[in-house]
């Protein structure tokens, strides 16, 4: 098989189901049928139950945005699932990871297969932001951040974690309940689709105890850091542009920027960020390639 019809044969599979959304789960869940690897959908595949269930991936009243972005992330893997064990160069750097993830499988370089296919269909349809409503753009931002703190707790848990560094392979392993708290976004984003017309203010307010305390505390303190070293980790130099000054701004305004400070749960927030301890100075700029810390 060579390159080229590698690439066009995983377009063709996931045409195939793109107006599908229980096809398209069945699509994402056969690339982890292979030895050693079915631990691994454990995350995604309950991300994409969530996403059918609040309707974002239907075909009719579905989400253009969420509908694209997901197709980057099973045409990577479906193309990835087709050259292994072959000599064919991959058609992008999404798929160059997915393939070191099927040679050597970790939880780190499922992150970075993941995350890259993800960030890619971010950066690739950005154009459709703007045919979503308030709330949908806000919670865009959130589930990108989430996503790459997960990764972030294993390949650098000193600058996810700081003094609790030593809970990052805990937290943060895919096939493990723990990053539940990081990857589950049942508990963060709602399970309609348009969503309510509701305020930001009103949304904020109602978010799950511990998760502002794990958000406002331990998050959102390193998300400038979290993002330059997603963007140096991935190779992907664009990313660092979607966080500004320490807030995310993919597709929520800067000028709104309030929505990533509270007043809410101020002695627990702060209790978090002292037992946490700032963030640690990292130089970024070798892609990928640094050491821990």
């Amino acid at each position: 098989m060579t390159e080229g019809s590698a690439e066009a044969r995983a377009a063709e599979m996931v045409a195939a189901v793109r107006d599908d959304p229980g096809e398209r789960l069945c699509l994402a869940a056969r690339f982890y049928e292979r030895p050693g690897i079915k631990a691994y959908r454990r995350a995604e595949v309950a991300f994409m139950r969530w996403q059918i269930r609040c309707g974002v991936l239907r075909a009719r009243g579905g989400s253009a945005w969420w509908r694209a972005v997901n197709e980057s992330l099973l045409r990577d893997a479906a193309e990835a699932d087709l050259l292994f064990g072959r000599t064919n160069s991959p058609s992008n750097r999404s798929v160059e990871f997915w393939l070191v993830f099927l040679r050597e499988p970790s939880p780190e370089r499922w992150y970075r297969a993941h995350n890259s296919s993800i960030v890619a269909g971010y950066l690739r349809h950005h154009a459709l932001v703007d045919g979503e409503g308030e709330l949908e753009r806000f919670f865009m931002d959130v589930a990108l951040l989430r996503v790459l703190y997960a990764h972030c707790l294993l390949r650098r848990p000193r600058l996810a974690l700081g003094r609790l560094a030593p809970l990052g392979k805990l937290l943060g392993d895919p096939r493990r309940r723990g990053a539940d708290l990081f990857l589950s976004l049942k508990d963060v984003l709602p399970d309609a689709y348009p969503l309510a017309k509701v305020g930001i203010d009103k949304v904020l307010a109602d978010e799950n105890y511990l998760s502002r305390i794990v958000d406002y505390g331990v998050i959102v303190p390193r998300l400038q850091q979290l993002y330059e070293h997603s963007a140096d980790d991935l190779d992907e130099p664009r990313l660092a542009n979607l966080c500004r000054d320490g807030f995310p701004v993919y597709a929520w305004s800067y000028d709104q920027r309030y929505v990533w400070r509270t007043g809410k749960s101020p002695l627990a927030i702060g209790l978090a960020r002292a037992v946490a301890g700032p963030a640690p100075f990292v130089e970024f700029g070798s892609g990928g390639n640094q050491d821990r810390r």
